[in-house]
């Protein structure tokens, strides 16, 4: 039976050392604040808006809620958008995408100061992932993948790590995240020929594909930590699953992750210490 590493206590140590920091900021009279910007009313969104709120409450960062209805035009947009980046009040911001079609993704996401990217969103913030600098901030959910290890006591350096996926969200941030302490990492994608043959030499394994288990007992090794990232709806028994074939993985792994109750529990901390690191780094 595998070590089975929940996402719960994770999010509580970290809540813990978040509203420590809130504390000390409030005493010098600054609120730390997420402006969560959305447009529409997509079911998602709103679920993901309530969860980050939520979460936010819990640790004492402050929420603004900038809301905008889906036929705002682009000027319009970008208008608001430059207004909630030079709120000197407004230490983090998180855009909820895709924005609507007529509302360039691509330049609304650039338009972000990267000081104030608290999600990674941005060329900048990806390029301090890259470097290893204070450019931004990485995506939230690789800090999660990242900090899950971290917690459990689980040291990247010197193992071989295989990474599936290749995305800027999670899949090449992750990866570069890894090498930065050490690991020798593996990137698989759609285009890698046998992808069990390098999954299963790996001693860390991070399935961020997004595919509903696809990643089966010939995936994996006895020794391996595996962290799913997927979030994907079963369709068939109804409910989130992840990337992980989970009944079939886990008997024979070393430690995994669950979907729910893994990394997704831990993303909406990490976008709270996101914000308090932002509003520390802007006092300093």
């Amino acid at each position: 039976m595998a070590e089975i590493l929940k996402g719960a206590p994770v999010a509580e140590a970290l809540s813990e050392a978040i509203r420590n920091d809130v504390e000390e900021l409030k005493a010098k009279g600054i609120i730390p604040t997420l402006a969560i910007v959305r447009v529409g009313e997509r079911p998602d969104d709103l679920a993901y808006e309530r969860g980050a709120m939520k979460r936010a409450a819990k640790v004492g960062v402050e929420v603004r809620n900038e809301v905008f209805p889906e036929d705002i035009t682009q000027d319009d947009f970008f208008k608001e958008l430059d207004r909630i980046n030079n709120d000197d009040k407004i230490h983090g911001i998180l855009m909820f995408q895709p924005l609507p079609k007529h509302i360039s993704t691509a330049k609304a996401r650039e338009m972000i100061v990267p000081a104030k990217d608290i999600d990674g969103c941005t060329a900048l913030s990806m390029a301090g992932v890259f470097t290893n600098s204070q450019l931004g901030f990485p995506p939230c959910t690789a800090a999660a993948a990242m900090e899950i290890l971290h917690y459990y006591g689980i040291d990247p350096k010197g193992k071989r790590a295989a990474v599936i996926g290749r995305s800027l969200v999670i899949g090449r941030p992750v990866g570069m995240m890894l090498m930065h302490e050490n690991a020798t990492v593996t990137n698989c994608h759609t285009r890698t020929v046998d992808v069990p043959s390098v999954t299963r030499n790996a001693e860390i394994l991070i399935a961020a594909a997004g595919v509903l288990r696809s990643v089966t007992p010939e995936y994996v090794n006895p020794d391996q930590i595996v962290i799913d990232v997927g979030i994907n709806w079963d369709e068939k028994k109804g409910g989130i699953a992840g990337d992980v074939d989970f009944d079939a993985v886990e008997p024979v792994v070393k430690a995994i992750t669950p979907v729910p109750g893994g990394v997704g529990s831990v993303t909406s901390t990490i976008l709270m210490q996101h914000v308090v690191e932002a509003a520390k780094r802007i006092s300093e």
